[in-house]
Parts: C-alpha cells; sequence; structure tokens
C-alpha cells in the first residue's frame, strides 16, 4: 500500500425518457435491479484525444454522491466538470436524492443503484469504468467493488441480492425496503453468490473512496450524532426530507449489510485508491487507516490530505484532479495489477507507520454509519 499525500450530512422527468440537456451531456432514468427509478446523466471526455486504452477509449468515472447530495448539486458538479478531464462521466442521484425515486436506505440498497450507473457507462461502449465515492458513497463503492467481481470471480458477495432482489414475506406480501437504523453490533450479513440476475456489466475497474466511513453506527462525533438524529428519528427523518431535500426510509436494516472495512479485503486485485483528509469533521483518520490496513497492501493506496475536510463539498481542483488523474491512469491499463509505488515524500505520516502498512485501531464493531 502507498501512501500519498492527496488526502454532505423533486419532480422526476417522465419514465424512460433520455433527455438532452446539452450538445454534449446526456439524462436518462435508469432502473435498479429492486425497480427504482434513478435519475442519471452521461457526459463525455472533454479532454485531449488518446490513443492509448481500447481504440482509444478514456474509460468512464461514475461518481456516487454523499448522504443528502444528488447530481445537480454545485459540488458534484464540480467534481463531475473536473473528471470529464480524464474519463467520460455518469452522475446519478442515489435513492431517496434528488429526482430519482425511492427512500435513502444510507448505503445498504444504494449498492443497486451504482451498479445501475456503472452498467449503463459500459452501454456507452466504455470498456473500462471507475467508480469514485464520496462518504455515504464512498461506502457504497467499496461495498460494490466487493459484490460485482467482474471477470474476477462471483464468490464473494453479500446475501443483499437474497435480502434486496428475491426477499418476500411468509404472509404473501413482497418485503419492504429496508431502512438505515439496527441493532448496533449486529452481524454483517453472510457471504453468498451473485444471482444469475445481476448485470454481468455492472463491476468495477478502479475504485476511489473519499472520506468513507470504515464501520457502520459511528456516533464519535457532533455532525455523525446529528446525522444519526436526521435518519433514526421521525422528527430528525422530516428534517431530512423538507429540509435537506432527501427521503430517508423508516425500516431498520435487515439484515445488517457488510461493513466497508469488511468489504474492502475483497476488492483486490482492483486497484483500489483510499482518499481522506485530516480535518474530517465526520470520520476521524482511524477509519481510513482502518480500511488501508484491511485492503490488499498490493492493490490499495491511502491518500491523507491535511488540511481536507469531508466529501465533494470539502475537494478543491487540485484534488479532484488528482483523483481523476489516478482514475484514468488505471482505466488505461486495467491489466497492470497489482501496482506498487514509493511512498509519496508530501504526505503526512501517522504515528508508527512504515512505508506499505497503515497503522490503526481495529474496527470497533459497536459503532459506525455512513455519513
Amino acid at each position: 500500500m502507498r501512501v500519498g499525500a492527496a488526502c454532505d450530512i423533486a419532480r422526476a422527468p417522465r419514465r424512460g425518457v433520455t433527455q438532452r440537456t446539452d450538445t454534449t451531456a446526456v439524462r436518462k432514468d435508469l432502473r435498479t435491479a429492486d425497480g427504482v427509478r434513478i435519475e442519471a446523466r452521461y457526459e463525455p471526455y472533454a479532454g485531449p484525444a488518446t490513443g492509448s486504452g481500447t481504440a482509444g477509449d478514456p474509460g468512464a468515472i461514475v461518481l456516487a454522491h454523499g448522504f443528502t447530495g444528488a447530481l445537480d448539486r454545485p459540488a458534484v458538479r464540480r467534481a463531475a466538470t473536473a473528471f470529464t478531464a480524464h474519463a467520460a462521466v455518469v452522475t446519478f442521484s442515489f435513492r431517496g436524492h434528488g429526482r430519482s425515486g425511492g427512500r435513502s436506505t444510507v448505503g445498504d440498497r444504494e449498492v443497486l443503484d451504482l451498479a445501475a450507473a456503472v452498467a449503463w457507462a459500459r452501454a456507452q461502449g466504455h470498456r473500462t469504468v471507475a467508480t469514485v465515492g464520496f462518504s455515504m458513497g464512498g461506502s457504497v463503492v467499496l461495498r460494490h467493488a466487493a459484490l460485482y467481481r467482474g471477470e474476477y470471480d462471483h464468490g464473494h458477495a453479500e446475501s443483499i441480492f437474497d435480502s434486496v432482489v428475491h426477499r418476500g414475506r411468509t404472509d404473501g406480501r413482497t418485503a419492504e425496503p429496508a431502512g438505515p437504523r439496527g441493532a448496533v453490533g449486529a452481524a454483517a450479513a453472510a457471504p453468498a453468490s451473485v444471482p444469475a440476475t445481476a448485470d454481468a456489466t455492472a463491476h468495477a475497474d478502479a475504485v476511489v473512496a473519499v472520506s468513507a466511513p470504515a464501520r457502520w453506527y459511528y456516533r464519535g462525533t457532533a455532525p455523525m450524532r446529528r446525522l444519526h438524529w436526521a435518519i433514526q428519528h421521525p422528527l430528525g427523518r422530516l428534517v431530512s426530507r423538507y429540509g435537506l431535500r432527501t427521503r430517508v426510509h423508516h425500516r431498520d436494516w435487515d439484515p445488517v449489510p457488510l461493513p466497508p472495512v469488511a468489504a474492502v479485503p475483497r476488492i483486490a486485485p482492483v486497484p483500489l485508491l483510499v482518499v481522506h483528509g485530516d480535518q474530517d469533521p465526520y470520520f476521524p483518520v482511524d477509519h481510513p487507516l482502518s480500511l488501508a490496513e484491511a485492503a490488499d497492501p498490493e492493490a490499495c493506496e491511502l491518500w491523507l490530505r491535511p488540511g481536507f475536510g469531508h466529501a465533494e463539498n470539502a475537494a478543491d481542483a487540485a484534488l479532484l484532479d488528482r483523483i481523476g488523474s489516478w482514475a484514468a491512469t488505471r482505466l488505461q491499463a486495467p491489466a497492470a495489477r497489482p501496482h506498487h509505488g514509493s511512498r509519496d515524500p508530501h504526505a503526512p505520516r501517522a504515528a508508527g507507520s512504515t512505508p506499505g502498512h497503515a497503522p490503526g485501531p481495529a474496527p470497533d464493531a459497536t459503532e459506525g454509519t455512513d455519513g
């Protein structure tokens, strides 16, 4: 593993209609495996002509926003524009956000939203796709990469597909979606195989998690305690709906999704980049250190960014450009795995760290949620 220097808390268009908003970008409603309508936008590569990759294909970056974000939010648009200098870009709004349907499960079924967006990126003709997630979206890209293995194997997946796509009730009624709450310290879902209904084109060729949590139910910071109130308390969900324009489901998680820290060991050999700021008000640096320590050291890099706060709202142009460049490089040479390199000399070193190893406390099963 390398440690490098570059590392918030509406009405839909008509179903099935593709909309061109300008001369290049395309909007389209997507359908997830569990039937939720997701708004998405495709923007072609805007950088210099490239002769590398497959027939000059620059690949695509799928951007997964944080909780309360949406594809038309300024911070998401800014990140998407920066990434188009390196690859084509697909942005979308998670369920319960923006003009997408459904209600947010705060990182659980959102994996299915991301899978639909990745499959759509490949449908535009791109052979390679990177996923870049911020905060809640960061936890989603990690779990998505562990679930959708593409050419590698289909043996490392959790029971989300059985519980989300195929789950029914003993009384014959269709099960309601699971929400974001659950018993603190509850066990993660047992691994299961991806069913034949899962889209084989929905896997990622590179993964970037920015400001992502390592574990669920974390309440160690004031912003995370406020977030828990916003998703767990009835009044908080009203505030989320009308104040933050985010519709949160009232049901508990059932089963509790695989925590991000348990997902990252299943991602290799797909290249993984973990980006975090030392001024993150939601998740302290033990979260990225735990993720990096759990990941395959041959396929993971960690960037701890001095002065960086949280997610897409705090990411400056230089950081977005570095992330886009990192993703584009992996998309142009997807077979060049695992990748190695020396530690970035400008990066801060955590106490007791050595190149190739990210120390930190072991994940605490009694804390966490995504922000």
